[in-house]
């Protein structure tokens, strides 16, 4: 590891970012964290901060996130979405939608080592059902059994569609108490009951019942649960398509799941696209930037 932390210096000082490209993006992130170690040995200063300022704008941010433990970055990125001009609400959804119980611990707890409460932020920071739902959300406390109770399934799909598609207005409650609570498996066989009693697929009632941050949350749940991998596909592709790029979607997704689910991600999107995950970045990102990124998903094709 003296090695990769010994050429990253040499290449930092002739501002060579092609290695950095090349050593970072096919590290894994606990190699990450031991060539932030021998580098700090052998040079007497923060990896990090060098990089900071060797680099800038879109590339620098993939480069630092890079760098992070991923509960550190969930932490670091919730911590942003909330303490800058005014809050980014997408960022909380995708992140706490879609984490597990464990995931979700580690994050809260990373989170307070900067002396604030998670929950606490999130609180100051929204109002209303959706917040009740992230709060619901941070208490990590969904049943992580594979059990499926019929009879509960079938009365939880009942539930929510008198909660909502039978009355004259929404009792958010209910949805949040099936779709915040339920293991997986159940809530599978909960969306099936459902399409049967009302006609209509869980997402489309949502879509019809509700609006604003609080259907992008219960949708975001909803989604991570059938298909995990294909929500983050279609998190991408609305982050590049049309004019412009939300590049602070692209890099959080690009750099939390290059670890996790990435080529799952990558088939999601072309089944569902018809065109590849890296000819979007190609047309849609430049320089250093698309290059990491590209490397990110698996080298260039």
């Amino acid at each position: 590891m003296c090695t990769f932390s010994s050429t990253l210096k040499k290449r930092m000082l002739l501002s060579a970012d092609a290695t950095i490209i090349e050593i970072l993006a096919h590290r894994t992130i606990a190699q990450r964290q031991k060539i932030k170690e021998a580098y700090k040995q052998s040079v007497g200063k923060e990896l990090v901060d060098n990089l900071k300022s060797e680099l800038t704008g879109n590339f620098e941010k993939v480069v630092v996130g890079l760098m992070m433990p991923a509960p550190v970055y969930d932490a670091y990125e919730l911590r942003n979405a909330i303490k800058g001009a005014g809050t980014d609400e997408a960022c909380l959804i995708d992140i706490l939608a879609s984490r597990s119980n464990a995931e979700m611990k580690e994050i809260i707890a990373t989170y307070k080592k900067g002396t604030d409460s998670l929950e606490d932020d999130v609180c100051g920071d929204t109002s209303g059902m959706f917040q009740r739902v992230l709060v619901s959300l941070l208490t990590a406390g969904r049943d992580q059994s594979t059990k499926v109770d019929e009879a509960q399934a079938v009365q939880d799909a009942k539930d929510i569609y008198e909660a909502g598609e039978a009355r004259w207005g929404t009792d958010e409650v209910k949805f949040l108490t099936v779709l915040c609570v339920r293991n997986r498996n159940h809530l599978l066989r909960v969306f099936q009951e459902y399409q049967k009693i009302s006609g209509r697929d869980i997402e489309d009632s949502i879509k019809r019942e509700m609006s604003g941050c609080l259907e992008d949350v219960f949708l975001a749940i909803v989604k991570c649960l059938k298909n995990k991998p294909a929500f983050f596909a279609e998190r991408l592709y609305k982050s590049m398509k049309g004019l412009g790029t939300t590049d602070s979607v692209l890099i959080r997704i690009m750099v939390a799941r290059a670890e996790i689910d990435m080529l799952d991600i990558k088939a999601e999107f072309l089944k569902m696209y018809g065109k590849t995950l890296e000819s979007f970045i190609k047309g849609d990102t430049s320089g250093d930037y698309r290059k990491i990124l590209l490397e990110l998903c698996g080298g260039e094709k």
